[in-house]
């Protein structure tokens, strides 16, 4: 027959388990290498032109469509 297997669930170890958790992200977070603020500006500056960007292209489609339904519903 087959052998149960006892569970390993003890208190103890769960608690243990939840302080090597915190402690491992504290070390991780200790990890973390932080950009300049010359990073962050510039970094910054380039998601706003690609926003820019693709809101001029995305109010141009728009506008293009509505035009073509005002031709064809007009």
């Amino acid at each position: 027959m087959a052998e149960k297997t006892r569970s390993k669930w003890h208190p103890a170890s769960v608690f243990a388990r939840i302080k090597k958790f915190f402690l491992d992200q504290k070390s991780e977070t200790k990890k973390i290498v932080w950009p300049s603020k010359k990073q962050v500006i510039n970094n910054t500056g380039v998601v706003l032109a690609v926003v820019l960007v693709f809101a001029v292209v995305l109010g141009g489609f728009d506008w293009a469509l509505a035009e073509v339904v005002k031709l064809l519903f007009g």
